[in-house]
């Protein structure tokens, strides 16, 4: 019978225009599924925080300590790898010129044994803070970013900023365009160069402004701009090393006022002051006794720097100051440093000489 229905079956097939069904064909087989290609872990920069106190730690009963800091900002860990250590924990005004000689030994040594350290966040009070940032301008020798930061209220008071203000730190200094452009202040989502940057306001949050020139750049929410890089000579081309330097010499800042003595600055020379700093009204003129001071210093070799008490503007370089009755003896001039900031410049440059000349061409480069 089977027989039968094949042969049945080739006779049609043989047949013009006969069709006939065939045995569907085995499916292919299915493809084999493969595994993802492996994904890298995300490398973050790794950060150092060197906290010293401030109102940014000042909470009421006690004190946050470097990791209190951290654990308050959990979004951190987005950004960097974030390592804490404790310097102080104090007001900014509390800081002494050792512990400033500290804090730059410090930063210059992890800087030194750290290669892979992409930047250092230092938290200060803010009442100093532009002079510590400025400090550590001039004695940080690497381009890698140092970034100061603090607040203006602290962690007990209603609109505490100081959790929004480490973030920002922490992400500029994470940043690798960041390198280069000398020690930077972060507060309010601003970025300002150490050199120009100044307190304006003694309770606003929007306090530290770069009078005349602007800041170098903001911190928004998908990334840090940078719009200018910081001028003079800084940081990795600094010429300052404090490694050995035990103690800073005594610089003493004077403000003119209509009928200033001069006995103070004569008082301020004999108890061992190296260096003085005037804060003219103006462009350079002082009053009262004071030019008979300035004399006095000059006789006995100390160095007299003229800035302005104005906020901004330039002292010309060996501009007289102006007196209406009898003419000044030369004096130094710190172009548009602020008064603090020239102190701060002329105490490390009397670390290296004394020389006049060398000593107005510090003022000019830094």
């Amino acid at each position: 019978m089977r027989s039968a229905v094949l042969a049945a079956a080739l006779i049609l097939a043989a047949l013009p225009g006969v069709a006939v069904a065939q045995a569907p064909s085995p499916a292919p087989p299915a493809p084999v599924a493969s595994a993802p290609p492996a994904v890298a872990p995300r490398v973050l920069p790794r950060v150092r925080l060197v906290a010293t106190g401030g109102t940014i730690s000042n909470r009421r009963g006690g004190r946050l300590t470097a990791d209190d800091l951290v654990a308050s900002v959990p979004a951190l860990a987005d950004h960097a790898t974030v390592q804490a250590e404790q310097f102080a924990n104090t007001g900014s005004s509390q800081l002494t010129l050792e512990q400033w000689l500290g804090i730059a030994r410090r930063v210059n040594a992890l800087f030194r044994d750290e290669p892979d350290l992409t930047g250092i966040v230092v938290t200060c009070g803010t009442d100093t803070l532009e002079e510590l940032a400025y400090f550590l301008h001039l004695t940080v020798r690497d381009r890698r970013p140092v970034v100061v930061t603090g607040s203006m209220r602290n962690p007990s008071q209603v609109g505490y900023e100081g959790q929004a203000n480490l973030l920002a730190a922490v992400r500029v200094a994470a940043d690798p365009a960041a390198a280069g452009r000398g020690v930077l202040v972060v507060l309010n989502d601003e970025i300002n160069g150490a050199r120009d940057v100044t307190k304006t306001d003694a309770l606003r949050l929007h306090t530290f402004e770069s009078r005349g020139f602007g800041s170098l750049g903001v911190v928004d929410g998908d990334r840090v701009v940078f719009r200018r890089m910081a001028e003079g000579r800084h940081t990795a081309a600094s010429e300052f090393d404090v490694t050995t330097v035990a103690a800073l010499p005594r610089v003493d800042v004077f403000l003119v006022y209509q009928g200033a003595p001069g006995d103070l600055l004569k008082a301020a020379v004999d108890a061992g002051a190296r260096g003085l700093v005037l804060a003219t009204a103006g462009a350079g003129a002082i009053s009262g006794t004071q030019n008979e001071g300035i004399t006095y210093a000059r006789e006995k070799g100390i160095p007299v720097v003229a800035t302005t008490r104005a906020g901004s503007g330039r002292i010309a370089s060996m501009r007289e100051p102006v007196t209406s009755t009898v003419p000044a003896p030369p004096r130094l001039a710190a172009g548009d440093l602020s008064p603090v900031k020239a102190r701060i410049l002329l105490m490390l440059a009397l670390t290296r000489t004394s020389d006049p000349a060398d000593l107005q061409r510090m003022l000019n480069e830094y």
